[in-house]
C-alpha cells in the first residue's frame, strides 16, 4: 500500500502544485526539503537568507514593513507563476495568500504598517491574485507559540532572536483564522508539536500517506504536456 501512493504521488506524468503554509518556526523548510527529496518535487523556498530587508525589519518593524511585505509578495507572486507555468511537479514554502492574510495584516493592526501603505499593498495582493490559481493542495502546519518560540531560538538565526513572543502568538491567531476561512482549494491540517518530520521516518511516512489520501487523485493532479 506504501508502495503504491510513493509511486502514484511520484508520477511524472501528472503535475503537482503544493503549498506547505505555517508560522516562523513551525517546520515549512524542513517538510518542503523532504517531501521534495522523496518525491522528486522541485522545491521553490521562501526568500530568507537574500532578502535584503529582513535584517533591517526585525530592527525597526514600522521604517521597513512596507517594504519588506513588497518584496515578500513580489518574490512569491513570481514563483506561484513560475510553477503554473512549468511542466514539473513542485512543493512551495509558503504562500502568496499568507503574506497578506497574515503578515502584512499583522504589521497593520500592531501599528507597524500606516492605512495607507496597508491599502496600497491590499490592493496589489488583489490585483496579483487574479492573475494566479490555487495551488492543488495547501497543507496548514500548525504549532503552539512555546514549541515555535523554541525553534526559533534552536535554529539560531541571529535577526530572529529578538522577535517577541506576543507578535508570534498575533500570527498564530490569524493563521487560525485564515486556515478556518480558507476556500480556494484542497487542504491538510498538520498538528506538528508531536511531529518530527526531520529525525523521525514513520512520521513522514503517515504525513506522505495523508497528503495522498487526503483528496481524490482526479482533483490532486492535473496533466501536462512533456
Amino acid at each position: 500500500m506504501q508502495e503504491d501512493y510513493y509511486t502514484r504521488l511520484q508520477d511524472q506524468s501528472t503535475k503537482m502544485f503544493v503549498i506547505v503554509a505555517g508560522n516562523i518556526g513551525c517546520g515549512k523548510t524542513t517538510l518542503t526539503s523532504n517531501l521534495s527529496e522523496r518525491l522528486g518535487w522541485k522545491p521553490m523556498y521562501e526568500s530568507v537568507d537574500d532578502n535584503p530587508y529582513l535584517k533591517d525589519f526585525y530592527g525597526d518593524m514600522s521604517r521597513w514593513s512596507f517594504a519588506l511585505q513588497i518584496h515578500f509578495l513580489t518574490h512569491r507572486f513570481n514563483t506561484h507563476r513560475q510553477i503554473e507555468d512549468a511542466n514539473f511537479s513542485a512543493i512551495q514554502d509558503r504562500s502568496i495568500y499568507e503574506d497578506a492574510n497574515i503578515f502584512a495584516r499583522s504589521l497593520h493592526e500592531q501599528g507597524n504598517m500606516s492605512r495607507r501603505d496597508y491599502d496600497n499593498y491590499i490592493g496589489l495582493y488583489k490585483t496579483m491574485i487574479e492573475y494566479i490559481e490555487p495551488p492543488s493542495l495547501m497543507i496548514f502546519l500548525k504549532r503552539s507559540v512555546p514549541k515555535l518560540m523554541e525553534r526559533i531560538k534552536q535554529r539560531g538565526r541571529e535577526y530572529e532572536q529578538s522577535i517577541p513572543v506576543d507578535y508570534i502568538s498575533r500570527l498564530n491567531d490569524f493563521y487560525e483564522e485564515w486556515y478556518d476561512s480558507y476556500d480556494a482549494g484542497k487542504c491538510l491540517f498538520v498538528d506538528t508539536d508531536e511531529l518530527d518530520f526531520l529525525h523521525n521516518g514513520a512520521h513522514f511516512d503517515k504525513l506522505v500517506e495523508k497528503i495522498h489520501s487526503s483528496i481524490d487523485q482526479q482533483d490532486l493532479f492535473f496533466h501536462y504536456n512533456n
